[in-house]
């Protein structure tokens, strides 16, 4: 009998896969779950010039998912075609840089057909349509079909073929969740065209979304797509950002601070028109609202980058997810710049959200049922009234027990067209209670104050630049062959901001100087948390926002503390500065610095409307 030496591993074989095995590979790259397959089957009908795309589901998209739209069809002749892989018509494989669809690898058709039972009917006029179905690899020859126009690809049994990829799905429940989080992304980029997304499970048919096609330019459609899928207090606390640099065009809206969410789950980021979950466009758009939101809070933005197709590679992700820019700075830039620029313009602006809020914590003492209804009295003739009833002193009657303080007559009254209006009087030493032409105004004096005192050290500071403390011994620290050349690429930002490094041989970097604003710091953890965020995010806030904390902290000693007596004056002054003032909405931290309640919301507290 032969010994065989344990040690000897037998010779690997190398062995072409048949179609089957490699379809179905390419499936686990591109559909993970059913709402991989949606996106890709919608993201067809949009490149196929569809302007009315409808979607059915049942039990989440594993037991159906059709896909039926108007587009432009496929010829009978062109079907078998399209179930083969790498068969595409939005490329001609010249140029893999110049791409301006959303698919373009001719992969979707063939892997949906390798792991489930599909069907393709389609029609181009004047020919009539045609049917083709392929069933875990196995395709079916072309058959005649009826259909008026467009494309109708139904998937069943996703996964069937592949039964082990079915025990990694979740609930029904969250899988249609995920579908309609595909079609509402899809929705925002294509707001001309009508989307609509039905469920199908247990039979009946309902409408879960749907989002006609808008009308007007591109501003006006992109905002009214975002109120059908953000919802109307997303519209009404949105600014538009539209701004541009270096070949890059950044679009869309983003919401005031003051209307922010406890998660990133309401950021929605589009490149050409698909959408991307990158991290960097991410960084951006948190770094962009760094010093107006707490690190608990998150920006809500629907944010459209567009540049030249050569600029930004779209075919570094099996779902293309995500893109990778020839000039990330440039971008990230431009986010950063744009959004600012846009919450500035914004002025003393606070989200309609912070009075609902405050009307929401009221809750009026119930009274029965009025029998009759008044009508309301004009502005001239309640005003008359109130003077009538005012208190007059009477003789004989005890002086009253709280302190009262007659106001004093202004030479010049404040107009209360204004849009903080006019001061009327200060409760509790911390609040100032001004009137408007169409309600009232409630101002925390020390919060506003701060931003306003705030925002002035960074003028200043913008103006002047950071000032710089020289070591007496530079600090010298080790760092990695990488990351010196990292920190080095990045020192002339630094030295903008009063930090100071340069190359001190070898792996080593020697501190210089230090800003003189943040006092004796530990140099060495400092530079690693920057390089930690160069070599996450490409670019770094670490230095900026702790010298942003130190102006907040300066700012918050500086203004007006809670329990200070104003005088009208000085109240009045402070409400201009806030008009005057940008980002004056909201304190340093992103809380509402004044709430403006409206009359009628006033009147309705008290039953009167």
């Amino acid at each position: 009998m032969a010994h065989i030496d344990p040690q000897i591993k037998p010779q690997p074989v190398i062995r072409q896969l048949d179609d089957a095995a490699i379809n179905r590979i390419a499936a686990g790259e591109v559909l993970e779950r059913p709402a991989s397959a949606v996106k890709e089957l919608v993201e067809n009908a949009v490149d196929a010039g569809a302007t009315r795309i409808e979607v059915v589901i049942a039990d989440g998209g594993k037991t159906l998912i059709r896909v039926t739209d108007d587009g432009c069809g496929i010829a009978a002749h062109d079907l078998p075609l399209a179930l083969s892989r790498h068969a595409t018509s939005k490329i001609d494989g010249s140029d893999l840089l110049n791409i301006h669809s959303f698919g373009f690898r001719g992969e979707a058709l063939p892997s949906l057909g390798a792991v489930g039972r599909l069907t393709i009917t389609s029609r181009v006029p004047p020919e009539t349509a045609a049917r083709i179905a392929v069933a875990g690899g196995v395709t079916e020859p072309v058959a005649p079909a009826a259909l008026n126009y467009g494309t109708v690809v139904e998937l069943r049994d996703m996964f069937y073929a592949t039964p082990a990829r079915l025990k990694f799905l979740r609930t029904d429940r969250a899988e249609a969740q995920a579908v309609g989080d595909v079609i509402k992304r899809l929705a925002m980029s294509e707001p001309f065209i009508t989307f609509i997304l039905r469920d199908a499970s247990g039979g009946d048919q309902r409408t879960t979304f749907r989002a006609d096609a808008e009308t007007g330019d591109l501003f006006d459609a992109l905002h009214g797509r975002l109120r059908s899928v953000l919802g109307r207090k997303f519209a009404e606390n949105a600014i538009a950002i539209d701004a541009e640099r270096d070949g890059f065009h950044l679009t869309g809206y983003a919401a005031l601070p003051t209307y922010s969410r406890g998660a990133a789950i309401a950021q929605f980021l589009f490149v050409n028109g698909r959408p991307v979950r990158d991290k960097m466009l991410l960084g951006a758009l948190r770094a962009a609202y760094m010093d107006v939101l707490s690190r608990d809070r998150h920006p809500v933005a629907a944010l459209f980058v567009d540049c030249d197709p050569t600029l930004v590679d779209v075919n570094v992700h099996p779902a293309k997810s995500e893109v990778r820019f020839r000039d990330p700075g440039a971008v990230r830039g431009l986010i950063v710049s744009g959004l600012r620029h846009a919450l500035a313009g914004a002025g003393h602006r606070a989200s309609t959200t912070v009075a609902g809020a405050t009307l929401g914590a009221m809750q009026p003492e119930q009274v029965e049922p009025r029998v009759y209804q008044m009508d309301r009295p004009s502005f001239s003739a309640r005003s008359m009234t109130f003077q009538a009833q005012a208190p007059q002193p009477m003789a004989g009657f005890a002086e009253p027990s709280a302190r009262f303080e007659p106001v004093e007559e202004v030479a010049t009254p404040v107009r209360q067209d204004l849009p903080l209006g006019a001061a009327r009087a200060q409760v509790h030493e911390n609040y100032i209670i001004a009137q408007t032409e169409t309600g009232m105004v409630i101002v925390d004096q020390h919060a506003a104050h701060e931003r306003l005192v705030y925002e002035k050290l960074k003028t200043q500071m913008a103006e002047n630049g950071v000032a710089a403390q020289a070591l007496l011994i530079p600090e010298i620290i080790e760092f990695s062959d990488n990351e010196v050349a990292t920190l080095l690429g990045f020192a002339e930002e630094l030295t903008k901001m009063g930090l100071t490094i340069e190359a001190f041989g070898g792996n080593a970097i020697a501190v210089r100087e230090t800003p003189a604003i943040l006092g004796e710091i530990n140099a060495g953890k400092l530079l690693r948390d920057i390089l930690d965020e160069l070599t996450d995010q490409g670019d770094s806030t670490q230095l900026k926002s702790r010298i942003d904390a130190i102006l907040s902290r300066v700012s918050c000693h500086g203004s007006i503390r809670s329990g200070r007596r104003m005088q009208a004056d000085e109240m009045n002054a402070l409400l201009r500065e806030m008009e005057a003032t940008p980002m004056s909405g909201q304190c340093n931290h992103g809380r509402p610095t004044y709430v403006e309640l409206k009359l009628s919301d006033i009147e309705r507290l008290f039953g009167r409307t």
